[in-house]
């Protein structure tokens, strides 16, 4: 079976079970949800989380590393899995810098987590990796070559994995385009948007226009708000930094 074809599922089913792990996790357990409302992660549109599908074929390429030099088989297993949050976590890291160097743009921010590097990462979200990456390597990996088998002989399966890419490209495209108006925002004020506090705004935003819309249909409305939302930060920003201006100019006064 050609390695392409496994990762092409790898990562379609990274990305829908990551895209599912996060909408609960930010539901019941986030911090940054106080209403505890549904939200959708990340910034595409789409129910699907591509770090999550990178993840989850890194993990299965890590899973044959040759570990057998370490003569106890349980301490085998744990340096193995170390290796495994390790390397997704500086996946995550290199992922995270690239928006935020790129597109003026952090998807996540850790700054409150102890131990955190510039916000991106910390130790506690690497021992949440450590566990996945135990929990993938004896529940999941087992059996990826029989359930890639199994579904690639369902010509079903086959036409929903195309339409998957098929939407999912036509996302990321969109998706850019949305990022880059951001971007344009955030460079002409020399502002990092965090796209929590973006999806923030365009919650509040949609809320005050009264639309009811359905949980599925609510990334809809965040685009169509996005211009809005925009404005609000911005006009956050200026607040912010006339309140400080103001303030560094009553100590050169005195």
């Amino acid at each position: 079976m050609s390695v392409f074809l496994i990762i092409e599922f790898l990562f379609f089913a990274g990305s829908i079970i990551g895209w599912g792990i996060e909408v609960f996790w930010r539901r019941f357990f986030s911090s940054n949800n106080p209403e505890k409302k549904w939200i959708n992660p990340g910034f595409l549109i789409g129910p699907y989380l591509p770090l999550y599908g990178f993840s989850l074929t890194i993990l299965f390429l890590l899973s044959f590393i040759d570990v057998s030099f370490v003569e106890n088989p349980f301490a085998r297993k744990i340096l193995l899995f170390v290796l495994m949050a390790l390397c997704i976590t500086a996946f995550e890291y290199i992922a995270g810098l690239i928006f935020i160097k790129g597109m003026k743009i952090k998807l996540w921010d850790y700054s409150d987590c102890w131990g955190n590097i510039q916000g991106i990462v910390c130790p506690l979200y690497t021992v949440f990796w450590w566990i996945l990456s135990a929990l993938y390597y004896f529940f999941i990996h087992p059996r990826i070559l029989d359930w890639l088998a199994w579904f690639t002989n369902h010509l079903t399966f086959c036409m929903v994995i195309g339409f998957f890419y098929g939407v999912f490209t036509v996302d990321v495209v969109y998706s850019l385009n949305l990022m880059t108006k951001i971007r344009k925002f955030a460079k002409e004020n020399k502002f990092i948007v965090h796209l929590e506090n973006l999806k923030q705004q365009i919650r509040k935003a949609t809320e005050e226009n009264k639309e009811k819309m359905h949980f599925w249909l609510s990334t809809k409305s965040e685009s169509l708000e996005l211009k809005e939302a925009i404005e609000r930060l911005k006009e956050k920003f200026e607040q912010e930094k006339q309140k400080f201006e103001t303030s560094k100019n009553r100590e050169g006064g005195k």
